[in-house]
């Protein structure tokens, strides 16, 4: 038995299709679905979140975000998402660079600021950090445009 799985951010579908396993970084830790799983609704946190179907593995950066998980469905509504296979390393690390340079310049103006540089700093460590762990030949790009995409 398999589960259905959607990912999406507010702009673009990220994976539709089945799932052995979801793998999600919840704010309470990291948490596994398996089919058959009890209802449940929760936030999301910055990680990786994977879905594994027979040999194959889907891996994708999320930044924050709600899931539902019904006994043969789950749901990510994603802050903000990426397949890990189609990161763009050299403007990941140009993001972290801009970042670490902002932060040491001097104070931002306000705690707003300060927090979107923080927020971009993480982002950005996250996705070298999944391009230094799963694109080693295991995990499988995603499709490279879905209807939402193209709308």
């Amino acid at each position: 038995m398999t589960l259905r799985c959607e990912i999406a951010t507010q702009d673009k579908l990220l994976y539709e299709g089945p799932a052995d396993i979801v793998v999600a970084p919840g704010v309470e830790g990291e948490m596994g679905i398996l089919p058959n799983h009890a209802p449940l609704l929760t936030a999301l946190d910055f990680g990786i979140l994977s879905v594994r179907h027979r040999d194959e593995e889907h891996v994708f950066t999320i930044a924050g975000g709600v899931m539902e998980v019904r006994p043969d469905l789950v749901t990510v509504l994603a802050d903000i998402g990426e397949d890990v296979g189609k990161i763009d390393v050299q403007r990941a690390e140009a993001a972290r660079q801009r970042a670490e340079k902002m932060l040491k310049e001097g104070p931002p103006r306000d705690k707003d600021e300060y927090l979107a540089i923080e927020a971009a700093l993480r982002r950005s460590k996250l996705r070298l950090d999944a391009v230094r762990r799963y694109r080693r030949g295991r995990i499988r790009p995603g499709p490279e445009t879905t209807e939402r995409e193209e709308a």
